[in-house]
């Protein structure tokens, strides 16, 4: 799973196939589907398939025309839902598109934080998609996506150990990345790019359990912004 802020459409294609630890090289461990979600202008486009994109041939002709201001990508290894469109990240409401990586142990919890209209808009089977669903109903409470992605955040450290719910959520300007169970990383060099694991060689910055950021661009161009450090 990787999230990429650039301030100018940038290609993606070595973080989805040519990298060391790229997507493509990543599906060989998590082999139920992929998703790649490209912000243009106008709009997200979404491409997803319940292949592994390793031996996907639709995943090699998106990743290699893949660029965007913000990118947001996923492998699956499923745990809850089976292996089928409704059930591959990225999810995506009205402007938001949503990847999750991890198993929650507490569903009922979740969703019971989530309002009948969002639960009403779940298509699959995955604690993704209704962790989701309670992300976006903090989000439409409070009236303002960063105030609600932190309460979200909040409200979910509050349920105390109820698994991984590491988070990537873009709104079409940022992407909001929240850390709990497994990690993530962050390396800022002409774009912003946080994911799951060192997909480069480079010089990651591991980002504190328990935390959430916002990769946007700032006035001196892509930046990483602290929201919560661990509570």
């Amino acid at each position: 799973m990787f999230g990429l802020v650039s301030r100018q459409p940038v290609t993606a294609r070595g973080l989805l196939r040519e990298a060391p630890r790229s997507l493509r090289t990543l599906a060989r461990e998590h082999r139920d589907g992929w998703g790649v979600a490209l912000r243009t202008a106008a709009d997200w486009v979404i491409h997803r398939g319940i292949e592994s994109a390793d031996e996907s041939a639709r995943f090699a002709e998106v990743a290699d025309g893949a660029a965007g201001q913000i990118v947001i990508a996923h492998v699956r290894q499923k745990t809850v839902g089976c292996t089928a469109l409704a059930n591959t990240h990225p999810f995506r409401r009205d402007v938001f598109v949503f990847a999750h990586n991890g198993s929650i142990t507490a569903i009922p919890a979740v969703a019971a934080r989530a309002s009948a209209r969002r639960l009403a808009e779940i298509e699959g089977e995955t604690d993704s998609e209704r962790l989701f669903a309670m992300v976006l109903t903090h989000i439409d409470d409070a009236g303002e996506i960063e105030r609600g992605v932190v309460s979200a955040v909040r409200d979910l450290h509050a349920l105390g150990a109820i698994g991984s719910t590491n988070f990537l959520l873009s709104c079409g300007a940022r992407v909001y990345a929240h850390r709990c169970g497994r990690s993530l990383f962050a390396l800022a060099t002409s774009s912003v790019v946080i994911a799951s694991e060192h997909l480069t060689d480079e010089a990651w910055h591991e980002l504190p359990e328990r935390s959430l950021v916002v990769a946007e661009d700032g006035d001196f161009g892509p930046r990483v912004r602290s929201l919560l450090t661990a509570l």
